[in-house]
């Protein structure tokens, strides 16, 4: 399809201002103090890449050893560990924060033209939090590790190991605060900091999307970390409270724990698909069809995902009853989203579509969040899932989800707002090869295991039989595409830092008020309080405000 882009005035020469969030109050202590919701946002973002190259790295191990079906390279116990690790950390120190914490906190208060979020000191703690939380669950891992698996399952975690579960668990807890802190933020930010003009239905659908996952945040989380101090106390103290032989109810931990980590995975996936229509709109040249519903679908997502945990205790002992409402209530979550991906389409279709990087990585979230989402029809359905539940198809299906989609969303966001972080293009042919390779190397990787599952091989074990090597080659073999395909980003976008091509104030010429501000952009975001004067996504204002620009310079 032809391309027809609006050109407002070439930027792309002029200087970088000095007067931005980046020259002002130099000095690392003006960072580790900063109350600027960019600065915060940056900390954030080089936090979770450490968390994501360390998840990384022990991925690594977990496919070098599977390369083989023999554990020769690690212990049985050893994996256990890292496997264990991997999810905590991959789960809690990265996908849970990685799109709110680093590109709301960034763009939220612009995207709705306020200067800052609604609680700056809050906002600054919530990343103390998770750094806390993080360097405690790191020094659990080097001291003994923790080998319950990331969901901590009792009596398992509660008896009968003997690693850090405690030290962990207290990890995952102090963690939390910084997920209901940057919910609280976004809440009453959206509510009470909107710029004149910025009317619910006029906000941008990445705005949200972040506000139906800040409500799953508050909501969601202290029900985790309840749970995560019941493991704690019965561990420590001795009480009965999952321990049937002292009264306790073992599927007790799993309600608490299913009932935050369902919704977990749409305040993971949430945001993502707010960037998503961010970038499917822009390459598009189209306002996101059926807005309205799109912007109702993420309140649904966040409503109805509060009542299908169950669907993950089927062969835990629930009743056949409750196990045929909640695969009930598991098809109809799939309806929301459903309509996002179709409305991307309709927005798409005799759209202006241009194939710059941030929309190769849309096509991709597009492409493996469909896979991820049929899949899980499987394992909604109490028949199948039986059978599925415990093998590589899960891992398979949450990867495609969370992995595929989340990840793909938060390169897609990072490489559309990029320009307006640092005022700097990246090399534009480099980054479409790596997002190319990350979408080949990730079905690579985890299509095989698809397979494995429903052939029946189980996950967690480090030691399968014979017959199951050759698919487990190729899933290591396309780890190593993938891991390529992650470690460009990082190379190229550092390097642009420096040396890339000066972006100008709207590369993509994009009709969002974050847009409408300097690159990169000033303390306050805004010399002057913005007035929104036009609709979401509107590509007709935008013309009009070229033709104004004209007429004043002649």
């Amino acid at each position: 399809m032809s391309a027809t882009i609006i050109s407002l005035p070439d930027q792309s020469t002029a200087r970088i201002p000095k007067r931005n969030y980046l020259t002002q109050e130099n000095g690392i202590l003006s960072w580790l103090l900063t109350q600027d919701h960019k600065r915060i946002g940056l900390l954030y973002l080089m936090s979770i890449t450490m968390f994501f190259f360390i998840g990384g790295a022990l991925a690594g191990l977990i496919r070098l050893e599977l390369l083989t079906p023999q554990s020769d390279l690690l212990a049985a116990d050893t994996y256990n560990k890292v496997f264990t690790m991997h999810g905590i950390i991959m789960i809690f120190f990265f996908l849970v924060p990685s799109v709110p914490a680093v590109l709301g906190n960034f763009f939220l208060p612009m995207m709705i033209g306020a200067k800052d979020l609604a609680l700056p000191k809050m906002n600054l703690a919530s990343w103390y939090f998770y750094m806390a939380g993080g360097i405690l669950a790191l020094w659990a891992m080097i001291t003994g590790g923790v080998d319950t698996g990331w969901t901590f399952t009792t009596p398992l975690s509660t008896h009968y190991v003997n690693t850090n579960v405690v030290t962990t668990g207290l990890a995952i807890f102090i963690a939390g605060f910084s997920s209901i802190f940057t919910g609280l933020n976004f809440i009453v930010t959206i509510h009470k900091m909107r710029a004149p003009g910025m009317t619910w239905f006029r906000l941008p659908l990445f705005v949200w999307s972040n506000y139906a996952a800040a409500v799953l945040m508050v909501l969601g989380t202290p029900v985790l970390a309840t749970a995560l101090i019941l493991v704690v106390l019965e561990r420590v103290v001795g009480i009965g409270i999952f321990d049937p032989t002292k009264g306790g109810d073992p599927l007790l931990f799993q309600h608490l724990f299913w009932f935050y980590s369902h919704p977990a995975v749409y305040i993971m996936i949430l945001p993502g698909m707010g960037v998503i229509s961010e970038v499917v709109s822009t390459f598009s040249r189209k306002r996101v069809f059926g807005y309205t519903a799109v912007a109702f679908s993420s309140v649904a997502i966040a409503v109805f995902g509060f009542f299908v945990w169950a669907h993950h205790m089927f062969i835990m002992g629930i009743s056949s009853y409750a196990a045929l409402v909640f695969s009930l209530l598991t098809m109809l979550v799939a309806v929301p989203s459903a309509i996002k991906i179709f409305n991307w389409a309709f927005t798409l279709y005799k759209g202006s579509i241009t194939f710059e990087t941030p929309m190769l990585y849309a096509f991709g979230f597009m492409g493996l969040f469909t896979i991820g989402g049929m899949t899980g029809v499987f394992l909604g359905t109490t028949g199948t899932d039986i059978h599925l539940t415990e093998t590589y198809f899960v891992v398979a299906h949450f990867h495609f989800v969370m992995v595929g989609g989340m990840l793909m969303a938060f390169l897609a966001g990072i490489h559309f707002w990029w320009p307006k972080m640092t005022g700097r293009m990246y090399p534009e042919k480099i980054s479409q090869l790596a997002a190319l390779i990350t979408y080949i190397g990730f079905n690579l990787t985890f299509f095989p295991q698809f397979i494995l599952g429903t052939l029946g091989m189980p996950r967690r074990y480090a030691a399968y039989p014979a017959e199951f090597q050759v698919l487990n080659v190729f899933s290591t073999a396309g780890a190593t595409v993938l891991g390529v395909g992650y470690l460009l980003p990082m190379l190229y976008l550092t390097w642009s830092i420096k040396y890339g091509k000066i972006a100008g104030d709207n590369p993509w010429q994009a009709t969002g008020l974050e847009w409408q501000t300097q690159s990169p952009p000033l303390t306050e975001n805004f010399a002057e309080m913005p007035v929104m004067d036009h609709e979401a996504y509107d590509y007709e204002w935008l013309e009009r405000q070229k033709e104004k620009e004209v007429a004043s310079v002649g």
